[in-house]
This record gives C-alpha cells, sequence and structure tokens, in this order.
C-alpha cells in the first residue's frame, strides 16, 4: 500500500526512502545482490542485509555476512533472531523482508 501511495504521487518518496547510513553502507558492502528491482526507484536490483539480535549480542545487533557466521550463530544456546532487511543503495528504501529465529540450541544430556 505504502508503494502504490508513493507511485500515485500522494506520498513523498523521502518519506519512505529514509534507511540508515549504516543500513546503506551494509547493504553496498556486504549486502546479497537480488534479482528484485527497487519498488519505489526501479533504477538498481535491491540487496538483502541480515542482523542478528539477542542474548550476548550488542544493542546494535550483529550484521551476519557469510553463511559461515550464520552457522556459527545458530550453534549457540541463546535464543537468537535475525532480520532479513531488503535495502536499495540508491534511493534508501528499505523494508522489513522476515524474522527467522537463530540459536536455542539445547543440548540433550
Amino acid at each position: 500500500m505504502l508503494i502504490s501511495q508513493v507511485r500515485k504521487g500522494r506520498l513523498p518518496m523521502d518519506q519512505v526512502c529514509d534507511a540508515h547510513p549504516e543500513l546503506i553502507r551494509a547493504a553496498r558492502n556486504v549486502g546479497t545482490q537480488t534479482t528484485t528491482p527497487c519498488p519505489i526507484c526501479e533504477q538498481t536490483d535491491l540487496k538483502l542485509v541480515t542482523y542478528v539480535f539477542g542474548q550476548g549480542l550488542s544493542a546494535q545487533g550483529r550484521c551476519v555476512s557469510t553463511a559461515k557466521e550464520m552457522r556459527q550463530l545458530n550453534e549457540r544456546d541463546a535464543d537468537l533472531s535475525a532480520y532479513v532487511v531488503e535495502a536499495c543503495v540508491e534511493c534508501r528504501w528499505h523494508h522489513l523482508l522476515r524474522v527467522i529465529p537463530v540459536g536455542g540450541r539445547r543440548s540433550s544430556a
């Protein structure tokens, strides 16, 4: 609905293209390239950035850039949450795509 409002000119782009500079930096440098064009500017394909939050991690979360790093976090006992965000490095639009449970592996002894 938000995208539709921008396309119809009822909502200015600067109200939806407001990603934090750190998110755009992460998208540019370690984001996973997609083949999905930005629904706002349609100039570039979106990038996926994953941040993990939870016990034992900083309050700002941890930007995960490799599958190995995600596997290591998934082996932790603590319950963590991974937030996958799609971002456009051109117009700075972003959207929370999904939240995935990570970790919480309790050994049964």
